[in-house]
């Protein structure tokens, strides 16, 4: 096996490209690793290749340790199992859809629920043969609105699926925490920080579900965690904790109209009544497939859209805009509120609890006084709708506070339960013989993210810094001058003893200087680096220099050779 820098395909740029945001982005292309094709696309090159395929086997390893059968399902699917799941029509935009010759329609895969759920239906038919876990490292593809990140958030990417198959709500939970177990040997043998987080389920359905996130400022997701507790989850599902009852029980006031001529803003209402944001109704209007609802929370509050359309339990949810509820409703936005609204109403259970409140009274110009939740309000449904903020109270703990920290998402597990069985058909004998529908968990990785997210937290201003188990090369050999005779030899029997002794290793053989050599064994950031020079060699030396610390050592050659393995097994 060669493995000669002359040889191999290493593109190294001194320059970040001009539209890399974030620092894996810019260090991934800058080191050869990718190169774009078009929009969210991207080629990956060998280093970038050996590193993920170091992730996969991480996570062959650990599927494989609880029982995972990999499989490798089509990445082109027919329409028709997508209509049997009823996400056909639902899925929207990203689902890449196309036609072949006969007309018939299909998609490109951006997960396979529908695919795995049809292979088990037709071949599992007893509980005798659950549970089981299947599992594939397949291409995906998503047409993102705005793919950007490099492969964080590519359209097309390699992703970890695995699916599980159930008779029984017992053996279910016993996969999840197996593979919650197994999602947290992964991240701690790729070298990352992270937290699991409760989570939402999003389009892939259930209502159980837990992420894996890695703490990175150029993260997209933002999560809240406990500094007194071990709760977390992601803010789209973050509970809150209801603020105390005034215990005071104010006098109800009566019902009344107030004008505020051009006051919209619940800083303008507040300051205009000179009452505090906590009085007042705050009322945004949402649109869903189910039509136009009214979210209510409090007036220092902000409403969380994805705790809104659990309660609402719609499809989708998205804010209306200004023009579509005026033609709905026939007022104008700023002073809309909950009283005699023709709209379904959802409030925040803050809602309940406030006395004397103020909203807009579907007016212009004009708000109302002295609102009484049971008195006034028709609601629909009333739940915890709002977006936490730092420093709210724990809502599992009597004293944490909420702290929060951006993060990039790199596993997602669920349990689905019947949402594919039932409308899939996939049934089973249990041990009466009736039939029942199975119970389903879906477990996902992504892998690219996973290394792009290694990259996010090991790094400095002269590249990446992998850890020991994903760098595409754990020791690179730095010639001070391959022409000389003795550096030549030396550095050759260097590259080959390593090899013998399982030390994955990149020898520099160009003619380059070396502070260039230097510069791109930085940007690598392969953990060790090993320099070849005629002065220590006349010593009987060679010096070995850590990437991540920078401390450098000089051992005996030939030697001490071995002793490069001992320094990779502490790293």
């Amino acid at each position: 096996m060669i493995m000669y820098y002359s040889k191999m395909l290493i593109p190294t740029l001194k320059e970040s490209p001009a539209d890399a945001e974030v620092i894996s982005h810019k260090l991934m292309v800058r080191a050869g690793m990718i190169r774009q094709m078009a929009a969210g696309i991207y080629s990956i090159l060998p280093l970038g290749l050996r590193v993920l395929r170091k992730v996969e086997q991480i996570i062959r390893e650990e599927m494989n340790q609880i029982g995972g059968q990999e499989v490798f399902l089509p990445s082109v699917q027919p329409a028709e199992l997508w209509a049997e799941s009823g996400r056909w029509d639902f899925y929207g935009k990203e689902l890449l859809r196309f036609k072949d010759r006969n007309d018939r329609e299909f998609c490109y895969g951006p997960t396979h629920e529908e695919v795995i759920t049809d292979i088990v239906r037709r071949e599992v038919k007893s509980y005798r043969q659950l549970p089981i876990t299947l599992y594939q490292i397949q291409t995906k593809f998503r047409d993102e609105v705005r793919p950007r990140f490099g492969i964080m958030r590519g359209r097309e990417f390699t992703m970890k699926d695995a699916y599980s198959f159930h008779a029984t709500e017992e053996s279910t939970r016993e996969t999840y925490s197996s593979m919650a177990n197994a999602y947290s040997r992964i991240f701690k043998r790729c070298g990352l920080g992270f937290k699991m987080v409760e989570a939402d389920s999003g389009t892939i359905g259930g209502n159980f579900s837990h992420e894996f996130v890695v703490l990175a400022s150029s993260g997209e997701d933002c999560i809240g965690f406990c500094n007194s507790c071990d709760y977390a989850s992601n803010l789209e599902k973050a509970e809150t904790k209801t603020s105390a009852i005034n215990t005071e029980s104010p006098l109800p006031e009566d019902l009344n109209e107030v004008a505020t001529p051009k006051k919209k803003s619940v800083e303008e209402v507040t300051q205009f009544l000179r009452v505090s944001p906590k009085t007042l109704i705050k009322t945004i209007i949402f649109e869903t497939d189910q039509g136009l609802v009214a979210g209510l929370v409090r007036g220092d509050r902000e409403i969380n859209p994805v705790k809104l359309k659990n309660l609402v339990d719609c499809e989708w949810l998205i804010p209306a805009s200004e023009n579509l509820v005026t033609k709905t409703t026939g007022l104008p936005c700023g002073y809309l509120g909950p009283v005699g609204i023709k709209l379904k109403v959802f409030a925040d259970k803050e809602i309940p609890l406030m006395s004397n409140s103020i909203a807009g009274a579907n007016k212009i110009d004009t708000h109302l006084t002295g609102i009484q939740f049971k008195r006034d309000l028709n609601v629909e449904k009333i739940g915890d709708i709002r977006s936490v903020n730092e420093g709210d109270p724990c809502p599992k703990c009597k004293s944490g506070k909420y702290k929060i920290k951006r993060g990039i998402e790199v596993g997602h597990i669920f349990i689905l339960g019947k949402k594919y069985s039932e409308s899939m058909q996939a049934l089973y004998l249990d041990d009466q013989g009736k039939e029942k529908p199975m119970i389903m968990g879906c477990y996902g990785i992504g892998v690219g993210r996973t290394a792009a997210a290694a990259i996010e937290q090991n790094h400095d201003e002269k590249g990446i810094i992998w850890p020991i188990s994903l760098a595409p090369f754990q020791a690179v050999i730095l010639p001070v001058n391959f022409s000389d005779d003795a550096v030549h030899s030396a550095a050759k029997k260097i590259y080959k003893s390593l090899w013998e002794l399982g030390v994955e290793t990149l020898l520099d053989d160009r003619s380059d200087r070396l502070g260039v050599k230097f510069k791109d064994a930085e940007l690598l950031g392969i953990p060790i680096q090993i320099i070849v020079g005629p002065k220590n060699l006349g010593e009987g030396k060679i010096e070995i220099k850590l990437r991540k610390t920078g401390e450098s050592q000089l051992i005996s050659f030939p030697e001490e050779i071995e002793y490069i393995s001992t320094i990779l097994s502490e790293l």
